[in-house]
């Protein structure tokens, strides 16, 4: 709202007079005093307009045996207006982790298995222009000369299209490593640089890529997150397709290619769809709705529940949102009693992070919708491997919580006790990744498995160290973090080891607990929530911990600015090459 007769610019609604009787629990009230005072500064305005009340406090309107009444206001009723209040969801709960799962291929029907007459794709490394040009016939030289097309290396992903006859002879694409991110983005510039009126396109060359890279690269280019914007009469429907579509590549794992293309997708949207939409009940019908595609079973515990199973920490970091935004560990199983070795994956869930009591500045809330991408992150990743059919028993853990402030937030000085009996002195609520994760890593210990992989937009500190595009890999097997490193160079998914080091164990004393979920220094961040997180690994049990971004912050081709998975492809590939598939490949 704001002052009298100013405009709220949600509803366009006038903040005016006002009756605030409702029933009330004493515990979410610690005192009524701040809206008693709040809602007798609003009475001195004059009734002029009717207005549309848009702000939401839905713990107060829980029913209660305790009530009270302001009993200085004078009674005017709640007059609802047409359009939409901030107290509305845009979409019926959970429809959105639906949407996220149902919509993972929308880029296939840009895929043929032939055409004829499909315009040619010639892809070349910049090193290999001359040569490609000598070869060309005259009319084609005389056009490459005339519009001046002469590639660099720095030139990855540009395009050249040639006239010929009515319109298209042939497209050429300049291959390179994008950068340093890899060949394979080379090929993303080609959707939205490609006439879709045209005709259809086939690769006659890969310029160095393989077939994977390049079905790849493209489908990643088929990208965006529009779900939001509203759609004119002019837009175009599944009869007129939004971009050009291409020739599967020659050799191309199309099986491959399609799991790690709807993996991708899934994790960005996930990450993508604003908190109002993607809270702890959505991101748990995502996981449902992904369980119901494959087969595997998944279950839920929320609310106060947690407690009674033992997850104290995602209750108590939880346990301040809205009732339907209420904690929840979310488990899926796959596999179980296929004779696969135990693969766990454990996902930091934070659907928003307003930071707690020790609440985040707003320049640094304002992509916190992104915090759960941990959790998109491990279902992308299973995904993938119940896609590929991986010879593994498949366990995935996600903890699913808001970290909202009210009376009933936990606190600075709390001393919370985990899953496993260890105690942690809250020396910051901001840091509360590492608590939810403490626990789903306890009950993933539990089981013993082979290999636990856990997944979080956990540091700062890991940004600072590495920047927003490198993933941060922590390991407690040096031949395990060997291979992620090979996995990691071979996809193009960048990912760098940071050391498990014992000397900084110290900066997570506590003076009345365990230990506390902050480091004392304001150094090494990443180094010490990952030590922290290493306490509740039990002995013998290999772990990765994968600290990353969860976000482009900039667009780029086949990288367009939102959710992104980082270091999935390459974890992935870890699996499936320790594992193989149930078919033996």
């Amino acid at each position: 709202g704001g002052g009298e007769g100013s405009p709220d610019r949600r509803t366009g609604g006038r903040l005016l007079r006002a009756t605030w009787t409702r029933s009330v629990s004493p515990d979410r009230m610690r005192p009524p005093t701040r809206s008693i005072a709040l809602l007798q500064a609003f009475s001195t305005f004059s009734v002029s307009a009717a207005f549309s009340f848009p702000i939401c406090t839905p713990h107060l309107l829980r029913p209660h045996a305790t009530s009270f009444t302001t009993g200085r206001l004078a009674p005017l009723p709640l007059i609802r207006t047409p359009r939409q209040s901030l107290c509305t969801p845009r979409m019926a709960v959970g429809d959105a982790g639906k949407e996220c799962v149902s919509e993972v291929g929308r880029f296939a029907g840009y895929f043929v298995d032939e055409a004829d007459g499909a315009i040619p794709i010639d892809a070349i490394a910049a090193s290999d222009f001359e040569s490609w040009f000598e070869a060309q016939d005259a009319a084609t030289q005389s056009w490459v000369a005339a519009v001046g097309f002469a590639p660099t290396a720095a030139d990855s992903g540009k395009t050249l299209l040639i006239p010929g006859g009515a319109g298209i002879s042939k497209v050429l694409l300049i291959v390179g490593d994008s950068g340093g991110y890899g060949t394979m983005y080379s090929f993303s510039t080609l959707p939205s640089a490609l006439p879709k009126k045209i005709g259809t396109y086939k690769l006659s060359s890969l310029g160095g890529a393989t077939a994977d890279e390049a079905a790849l690269g493209y489908a990643l280019g088929c990208y965006s997150f529009d779900r939001y914007k509203s759609k004119g009469k002019g837009g175009e429907g599944p009869d007129k397709p939004r971009l050009a579509s291409v020739v599967w590549p020659e050799g191309a794992d199309r099986a491959h290619v399609t799991a790690t293309a709807e993996a991708t997708f899934l994790v960005r949207d996930l990450v993508s769809t604003p908190a109002e939409d993607m809270g702890p009940s959505a991101l748990q019908a995502a996981a449902e709705a992904l369980g119901e595609l494959h087969g595997a079973k998944v279950s839920t515990i929320e609310g106060d529940s947690l407690l009674k199973e033992n997850y104290p920490q995602v209750h108590a970091v939880g346990r301040a949102a809205d009732p339907k935004h209420a904690p929840r560990l979310i488990e899926m199983r796959w596999g179980a009693g296929g004779g696969g070795k135990k693969v766990a994956l454990v996902g930091k869930g934070v659907c928003f992070d307003t930071g707690g009591l020790d609440i985040k500045p707003a320049a640094a809330m304002g992509k916190m919708k992104k915090d759960m991408g941990g959790g998109g992150q491990v279902l992308g990743l299973a995904h993938m491997v119940m896609s590929e059919g991986l010879d593994v028993d498949l366990r995935v853990l996600v903890c699913a919580v808001e970290n909202s402030i009210s009376g009933g937030a936990f606190r600075p000085g709390d001393v919370l006790t985990a899953r496993n009996g260890l105690t942690s002195e809250i020396g910051n609520t901001d840091a509360e990744g590492r608590l939810v994760l403490a626990d789903a890593l306890v009950a993933a210990c539990e089981e013993s498995p082979d290999l636990v992989i856990d997944c979080a937009t956990l540091t700062g500190a890991g940004r600072v160290a590495l920047g927003t595009d490198v993933a941060a890999i922590f390991a407690n097997d040096d031949l395990v973090a060997g291979r992620l490193a090979e996995c990691s160079a071979q996809e193009d998914d960048h990912t760098w080891r940071l050391p498990l080091f014992r000397g900084y164990k110290k900066m997570l004393d506590s003076k009345i607990a365990d230990m506390n979920n902050i480091g004392s220094a304001p150094y090494g961040g990443a180094i010490t929530a990952a030590l922290y997180l290493e306490r509740f690994i039990s002995e013998g049990t290999k772990w990765i911990h994968v600290d990353f971004m969860a976000y482009n912050t900039a667009s780029r081709p086949g990288r367009p600015e939102g959710g992104e998975a980082m270091g999935m492809r390459a974890l992935f590939r870890l699996l499936k090459e320790t594992y193989g598939t149930k078919g033996g490949k």
